[in-house]
């Protein structure tokens, strides 16, 4: 009964910890740096927290700047962001950053590849439980992001779907899909916490 107890005990404590960090990395930097930076001769890895850089005023402007409230595993303030800087020698050539995103059909990481003034350069779904993933993951729904930044974002409202004219005009790849509202909010809360990470 003691060690059955213990044990019940150990799980108790332990469970904190295995929720409190829901980062997204790169499954293998090493290549997918160079496969979506082709050319790159190399790359720096830093983690960023909202909750260190500037705790709950940061967080409040963040929000403001998405329109929508954190919340969630995915998104609490102690979430650690992985930025990797992308390097052609010395030069720094860009950046990819990646979210946890909660979609309707479970989670979806959605990677960014941007050039050093946080301009996309292409985008790149890692995790993607939607059953319609391929046709997100086409270069014909892909291209759509190409050349976009924060400005054109800015005015997209991630409720309604509306605003920001070239952000408003991206078209999901499948008509009714309830994923692309959330992969729209997605990539927008990269953008936003971009706007903060490459300027640091």
């Amino acid at each position: 009964m003691k060690k059955t107890l213990s044990i019940l005990l150990l799980l108790i404590m332990l469970i904190p910890a295995l929720f409190a960090s829901v980062g997204c990395d790169l499954n293998d930097p090493d290549r997918d740096v160079k496969r979506l930076f082709p050319g790159s001769s190399g790359y720096k890895t830093t983690y960023r927290s909202i909750k260190r850089e500037g705790g709950k005023p940061l967080l409040a402007k963040i929000e403001k700047e998405l329109g929508d409230s954190f919340r969630g595993l995915y998104e609490t303030i102690d979430i650690p962001y992985t930025l990797y800087e992308v390097f052609s020698g010395k030069t720094s050539i860009g950046y990819i950053h990646g979210v946890n995103q909660k979609g309707y059909y479970g989670g979806i990481q959605i990677f960014l590849v941007l050039d050093s003034n946080a301009n996309i350069k292409n985008i790149y779904f890692q995790k993607h439980s939607n059953r319609n993933s391929k046709e997100y993951r086409s270069p014909a729904f892909t291209k759509q992001f190409i050349g976009l930044s924060i400005k054109d974002f800015a005015l997209y409202d991630v409720k309604t779907g509306l605003g920001g004219t070239k952000a408003a005009a991206i078209k999901s790849p499948v008509n009714g899909d309830p994923d692309f509202r959330f992969i729209m909010r997605g990539v927008k809360k990269n953008l936003v916490l971009m706007e903060h990470f490459h300027k640091q």
